[in-house]
């Protein structure tokens, strides 16, 4: 029985490295994490969405759609809530 790696299975299900559909699939990957580490940093710091929502000025339904779904957020509301829960952020931007 032959073996696979985790980025051979990604790259023959989703496609190589660079193209739109894998580019599409890491993107929403990375939002997805995004969204998970705020919920998990929010409720380490015992807030609920409403009080994380006072702290930054949104409803607790767009804190909710944040950590669920975190795709269509802006860069500004992003450093807001971050800044909220007293976290370091470290952007990296890399030339393709």
């Amino acid at each position: 029985m032959k073996t696979y790696t985790f980025d051979e299975v990604k790259d023959k299900l989703i496609g190589k490295v660079g193209t739109p559909r894998r580019d599409h699939f890491e993107s929403e990957l990375q939002m997805d994490l995004i969204g998970h580490s705020i919920k998990q940093t929010r409720q380490e710091r015992n807030l609920t969405q409403e009080e994380l929502g006072k702290l930054i000025g949104v409803q607790k339904a767009q804190i909710s759609r944040l950590e669920n779904n975190a795709n269509n957020i802006t860069m500004g509301t992003l450093l807001r809530v971050f800044t909220a829960l007293n976290v370091k952020i470290k952007l990296q931007v890399e030339a393709v």
